[in-house]
């Protein structure tokens, strides 16, 4: 009869208490209402293009607080939860009668406090709105407030106010937040140790911490595993199973990935919630691994940066600003992606993709590597050696200074600045000055995002890609000419990609170009292959010199390690475009096997004939051939001056036999942008570029 009685006295105290909120709630719900806006502050999130988190700022208050939805975390864990802390979550409306019943009976039995009767609901009400005295009183109001809530938000917000602002020792709160610390991992797929420990520590966050309780963290997680709820929920067997589980017994730092990024994102958006960028997760760490490693290497306050980029968007996937962003002895603050450096020697390639295109040389054709006088600009090779007379090829490759001197002083220093711009790729010229050939070895300034800019055109067949911020900017094709015709893009990818990697390395199958700037200060590497480029550059922030260091020897190694541990597969280049191929030297027509010039840097050529000049069709013209039907008439070609014989090539390949007339005959493949060159016997060329209708 006692127990009836103890029975009934609980039973009547619950559903007197239930009672007496709901006829209270109507009256006080509009006049107090619940913390729900506060409730939605959380950590700021700095996401990669999949989604993935990149890095997180903590709250005002120094939480780590990760936004949680319920697809953001295992199903099964979610049973886990709602079996173990409440199981009639889904059917009562804040408050469960019966669980209040039980506790009131457990403690009129007793004499104390067995169980608690907090519903999820009743949790979430204390976590947004924390008291620190558990009296009577404020367990009514947070009942109060649990009805309050269920009213405003549905059963799957009240779960995701949960799993986002639970506790779990320190300043980790909610579940993302714990599975990163924990276990080093989103909680998409938890063990079911995993799943246990999560259900368990927010009951006591700081006495069950496994870094500091390990012995009651696994208490916590056995008691949850042997709850009958749960096992019905994990199967027979399965509690054994987990119970065999290590438990972690250190917090991991969590995810910290592009500081540069993160901080200009949060420059320009103080108050967003979320940050989404164009990186690539698992590119940006393996980028990030390398850099730290590299700088071990590196003399003290030398920092590095990395920019690489998917050519076929212009997407940024991965960038690093420095060497380590809280290392103040390499001014590690400072984002060297966006800082104009001399360029050294990488921006030889489009010297001679422009040599190319206007059928100046051929990858075999000869070349001087000999001291030269340009106007009192007398350039020096790296090694200060000379070669004598080498190919084109090799005078790339071996990026020797003179043979690049001569063919920009050929092909035109402001030629050259055009075509940048073309890339929107604005190199900036010391003050008061006009482009000159100094250009060609560095005498610029330019950021490695713009170099990176430049050669993406190259990994895109010459055409311009504009690429993004990697935050908000819009990245995207450029509506402009090509940088470089095709066929000029082939020939440079095909020589740069026999280069010899640096000391070892493994051949990746990517075209890549070093450079070194005057007086030591910058070294540099680029690479692309078929799809992606990236670039590195190796230097002191304050523009000090660095001895020893150099393009090859320094930035090369990092580029090719960076290539391979950002896990992107290698893409093959584009065939070569038709009609395109690397002829012997002996097949060259002859005005090809040799560029010759003066002292004075002026191609050589008789003084009794003035040079040949294309008549027709003038620069810039629009021709209409017929090409959208399909059926394309031949186009007459007419010069003026010029020595007999003479060689026409279109878009770099040769048109037929040497031919003593000034008339010739092209018929195009389609409509389109072509560029016509004539080239004479004392090697003088002439080009003009036309559009093909």
């Amino acid at each position: 009869m006692k127990l009836r009685r103890k029975i009934s006295i609980g039973l009547g105290i619950s559903l007197a208490l239930v009672a007496g909120l709901a006829i209270g709630l109507d009256a006080a719900d509009k006049a107090y209402p619940p913390p729900l806006e506060k409730a939605k502050v959380a950590s700021a999130e700095v996401l990669d293009a999949n989604g993935d988190l990149l890095r997180a700022f903590a709250t005002p208050e120094g939480r780590w607080r990760l936004r949680t939805g319920l697809d953001d975390v295992d199903p099964r864990f979610l049973k886990m939860l709602v079996a173990y802390e409440d199981r009639r979550f889904y059917d009562h409306g804040g408050i469960d009668p019966l669980a209040i019943g039980r506790a009131a009976l457990q403690l009129l039995t007793n004499g104390r406090i067995v169980s608690g009767a907090s519903t999820l609901s009743m949790q979430v009400a204390r976590l947004i709105e924390p008291r620190e005295n558990r009296t009577f009183s404020a367990k009514l109001l947070q009942i109060a407030r649990a009805m309050q809530i269920e009213r405003r938000l549905g059963k799957r917000q009240i779960l995701e106010l949960y799993l986002t602002h639970a506790p779990y020792g320190g300043n980790l709160e909610g579940v993302r937040a714990a599975s990163l610390a924990y276990f080093g991992k989103e909680p998409r797929r938890l063990t079911v140790a995993e799943a246990a420990l999560l259900v368990a520590l927010p009951q006591s966050p700081e006495g069950r911490r496994p870094d500091r309780h390990l012995k009651a963290a696994q208490v916590a997680r056995e008691r949850v595993l042997q709850r009958s709820a749960v096992t019905e929920v994990t199967g027979e067997g399965e509690a054994e199973r987990a119970a065999l589980d290590t438990i972690p017994i250190r917090r991991l730092q969590l995810p910290a990935y592009a500081a540069h990024l993160a901080e200009a994102a949060i420059r320009k958006q103080p108050k967003a919630e979320e940050y989404h960028t164009t990186l690539r997760r698992n590119i940006q760490q393996g980028l990030e691994q390398v850099a730290r490693e590299a700088a071990v290497k590196l003399a003290p306050k030398v920092s590095l940066a990395m920019v690489m980029a998917d050519v076929t968007t212009g997407e940024i996937v991965g960038e690093v600003g420095s060497a380590d962003y809280f290392d103040a002895s390499r001014s590690g603050w400072v984002d060297m992606t966006r800082v104009l450096r001399s360029p050294g020697s990488t921006l030889k390639p489009f010297i001679y993709g422009l040599a190319f295109e206007q059928g100046l040389v051929s990858q075999e054709t000869i070349i001087e590597d000999r001291p030269a006088d340009f106007f009192g600009y007398r350039p020096k090779n790296f090694d200060m050696t000379y070669q004598g007379d080498v190919s084109v090829r090799q005078a790339l490759q071996l990026s020797l200074n003179v043979p690049a001197v001569r063919l920009l002083d050929a092909v035109g220093p402001s030629r050259l600045m055009i075509r940048f711009r073309r890339a929107d790729v604005r190199p900036v010229l010391p003050a008061n000055e006009a482009p000159g050939l100094a250009i060609g070895l560095g005498g610029v300034g330019i950021t490695l995002k713009d170099l990176v800019q430049a050669y993406a055109a190259l990994a895109n067949r010459g055409e311009p890609v504009r690429l993004g911020n990697g935050i908000e900017d819009k990245p995207g094709m450029i509506e402009a000419e090509p940088l470089l015709e095709p066929r000029a893009v082939w020939n440079i990818a095909d020589i740069l990609s026999d280069v010899l990697p640096p000391q070892g390395a493994r051949r990746l199958g990517i075209a890549y170009k070093t450079g070194t700037s005057y007086g030591y200060r910058d070294a540099w590497s680029v690479g692309y292959d078929g799809r992606y480029v990236l670039g590195v550059w190796v230097g002191r922030p304050d523009n000090g010199a660095v001895p020893g260091i150099a393009g090859y020897m320094t930035a090369a190694p990092i580029l090719f390690e960076a290539f391979s541990k950002s896990g992107v597969p290698i893409t093959p280049f584009p065939s070569a475009p038709s009609g395109t191929t690397r002829l012997a030297q002996k097949d060259l027509p002859i005005s090809q096997r040799r560029f010759s010039m003066t002292a004075s840097g002026l191609i050589s050529a008789s003084a009794r004939e003035p040079a040949p000049q294309i008549v027709y069709p003038p620069e810039g013209a629009r021709v209409d051939l017929g090409a959208r039907s399909g059926d394309i008439s031949p186009l007459v070609l007419k010069l003026q001056g010029g020595r007999a014989p003479f060689r026409w090539l279109a878009n770099g390949r040769p048109l037929t036999d040497l031919s003593r007339k000034r008339t010739n005959e092209w018929t195009p493949d389609g409509a389109g942008y072509s560029t016509l060159t004539v080239i004479d016997a004392a090697g003088r060329a002439a080009s003009v570029k036309i559009f093909v209708e």
